[in-house]
């Protein structure tokens, strides 16, 4: 939560203030030990003083930068009563109604530069939702012909069918752009810590609240303040441009191009399967508001290469900390603020050890999450560097072949096998309408690893 800027309020219990030092059950002061990864952590004093810290740690969560707060409480307040006191707290943080950038003169200064840019691109991640910024982010692309490459949570932020949208190209377009706006994501290991772009790349920081860390590289402008605000100045000030019609077409073109070379691995009739064909049949089936959970190493790469999503929260992945076994959670989480939506969780085998059984928690309250689970009995992202540098691997084996499926039918949910690539659509459409929790564990080649480019330290 906090490598991802969540705006997260945890309640935790704690043993009786009446008794502390005597050695109650799981008598231990939690606060030592989220203070370091919270905005906000503390105990309730009182019983009168719940509603009002309750108050404060939602505020804190949601004020940029967002991020995880704390409270526990001990037991004897929690079933002791009090009078209702008086709440005077301001209201909690509004993104859309927070002033752009103060900074009028690094302002002027970005809308001379998108001005006169021949190739600007935006690139855009999950600062971008939680700052609800992505009207004026389309507004901007829109009008000004600028294409947008997003990463974590800004998936569909701007639709994947938008013609400002690309995902392939992204190399090409970051690379050759002359000016980047780089919206709510750090320059980090996503982003080559800043070499993703051309070394003449004039790069525009925009974001809710300055970075505790300085930018890995030099930046022509920094605008902080409600990024929906500074955008739409931005756009206003920026207007009358250069004509960008060569550079989308360029980038269309690569595009297109990268999207045309895939198409063999989409069709790859290998058994166990290419990660890829399970991909190309899995378009097939998602609709198009399908909640996406990503929970894995090489198998969940490739989803957030393949998956198209088309409105903001759609997509969700363990965001840059990348840790294992949050996605049973997520899709619970998904599942119930969003019940008329289908949530399908994408998991390795791998993950699917730290938080499998989950799917007990869905069928003990009917929750209908279908998973798909890449499995290749490895931990592939380890496996493969270590035969790589040493050849050999160490605890990189999983049990081929693992019946997962059996697993979740043995806790009451629908499970399915697929060990060749035609078995896999009549497997997830059957899974899909089975309104059960349901595993579709499907085998895959464990000779594949995920072609990354990036270094992740």
């Amino acid at each position: 939560a906090q490598a991802n800027g969540s705006p997260v309020l945890v309640l935790g219990g704690r043993a009786p203030a009446g008794r502390w030092g005597m050695g109650s059950l799981q008598e231990i002061d939690h606060v030592p030990f989220v203070a370091p990864l919270t905005k906000l952590a503390r105990t309730a004093e009182a019983t009168d003083r719940i509603p009002g810290l309750v108050d404060e740690a939602v505020r804190v969560a949601l004020e940029p930068p967002t991020g995880p707060t704390f409270l526990d409480f001990p037991l004897d307040h929690v079933f002791m009563e009090a009078a209702e006191p008086e709440r005077d707290s301001p209201p909690p943080y509004d993104p859309l109604a927070a002033p752009a950038a103060s900074d009028g003169a690094a302002l002027e200064r970005a809308a001379e530069l998108l001005r006169g840019a021949e190739r600007p691109v935006v690139m855009a991640g999950s600062g971008l939702y939680w700052a609800h910024a992505e009207e004026a982010l389309r507004r901007l692309c829109e009008e000004l012909s600028v294409p947008v490459f997003l990463n974590g949570l800004a998936r569909g932020c701007v639709p994947a069918d938008n013609p400002m949208f690309f995902s392939r190209a992204r190399g090409n377009g970051l690379k050759g752009a002359d000016v980047a706006l780089v919206v709510g994501v750090p320059m980090d290991f996503r982003l080559g810590f800043g070499g993703s772009f051309g070394d003449d790349t004039s790069v525009v920081v925009i974001g809710s609240a300055a970075p505790e860390r300085p930018h890995p590289r030099e930046v022509a402008a920094e605008l902080f303040g409600g990024v929906p605000a500074t955008l739409d100045a931005l756009r206003e000030a920026a207007a009358g441009g250069a004509d960008r019609t060569a550079w989308l077409g360029a980038l269309r073109e690569t595009e297109n191009e990268k999207r045309a070379a895939e198409q063999e691995e989409l069709t790859d009739d290998r058994a166990p399967l290419h990660p890829m064909r399970v991909y190309g049949e899995l378009a097939q089936v998602l609709d198009r508001g399908t909640v996406v959970v990503g929970d894995g190493g090489d198998f969940v790469s490739y989803a957030g290469r393949m998956i198209e999503t088309y409105e903001p929260g759609l997509w969700m992945d363990p965001g840059p900390f990348g840790c294992l076994g949050a996605g049973p959670g997520c899709a619970i989480a998904a599942k119930l603020a969003r019940p008329d939506r289908p949530v399908c969780l994408l998991l390795g085998d791998g993950a699917f050890g730290f938080a499998g059984l989950e799917f007990d928690t869905m069928v003990r309250h009917g929750i209908p999450v279908v998973g798909v689970m890449g499995n290749n009995g490895i931990w592939g992202l380890e496996k493969h560097p270590m035969e790589f540098l040493y050849g050999y691997s160490v605890a990189a084996e999983l049990q081929p072949g693992l019946r997962y499926d059996l697993v979740v039918e043995a806790l009451g949910g629908h499970g399915e096998l697929v060990s060749k690539p035609d078995e896999l659509r009549p497997a997830l459409e059957r899974a899909f309408a089975s309104g059960k929790p349901a595993l579709v564990n499907v085998l895959t080649d464990p000779s594949v690893a995920y072609p990354r480019k990036a270094n992740l330290a």
